[in-house]
């Protein structure tokens, strides 16, 4: 997505040559692909783990970090692989965001209009919301965990970015489509006529 509105911004001549339907499906399946080749790679190291005391999950879901503090056996070697596997996943897109949003920044900044301006940076503005929220939870929770972090705000943490960021998702990129605002205030409006009568 933030290279989507970059090419949009930044090369808004080239957008139609360079975001084809061979880009987005490309990209869909090296996503895909990545997510799930990663994913394989760390259950098969987690399950040669060893469990030998209790087998109850002290978070909301079967995470990674609360099922390897269940692990009697040496956690390094898993560790090690997140941290690998992690510049690829997260390191990787995180880049990418950044450097396209630096690039953005820098074009919208150079519109001579404050209108056109607003126009550009309100284009940007429902990805940055979302990818914001999701990134600061995931990096709290995984790359930066702070040594006060308590269970019960690691737990609130993941919530936000696996339950609160796929739910507001679609509400945030909806909000800006105009007819969906129209049907929106058509129906609080009945609501609100219905409720006077």
């Amino acid at each position: 997505m933030s290279y989507d509105r970059y090419v949009a911004i930044c090369n808004p001549l080239r957008y139609s040559s360079v975001i084809t339907n061979r880009f987005c499906v490309t990209s869909i399946i090296i996503s895909w692909l990545m997510g799930n080749v990663f994913s394989f790679i760390v259950t098969i190291t987690s399950s040669k783990l060893n469990f030998c005391g209790s087998n109850i999950i002290d978070h909301l879901l079967c995470d990674l970090v609360p099922l390897l503090e269940l692990s009697c056996s040496d956690t390094f070697s898993v560790h090690l692989e997140i941290f690998v596997l992690a510049i690829p996943s997260v390191m990787v897109p995180t880049f990418i965001i950044v450097v396209s949003y630096i690039y953005i920044v820098v074009s919208v900044l150079r519109i001579p209009s404050s209108t056109g301006r607003q126009k550009a940076f309100s284009t940007c503005s429902s990805h940055l919301i979302v990818v914001s929220i999701f990134y600061w939870t995931m990096f709290s929770v995984y790359v930066f965990p702070k040594r006060e972090q308590t269970w019960v705000s690691s737990k609130i943490l993941s919530l936000l970015y696996t339950v609160f960021t796929p739910f507001i998702n679609p509400i945030i990129y909806s909000l800006r489509n105009k007819d969906i605002k129209k049907a929106i205030k058509q129906t609080l409006h009945k609501h609100i006529s219905r409720n006077k009568h």
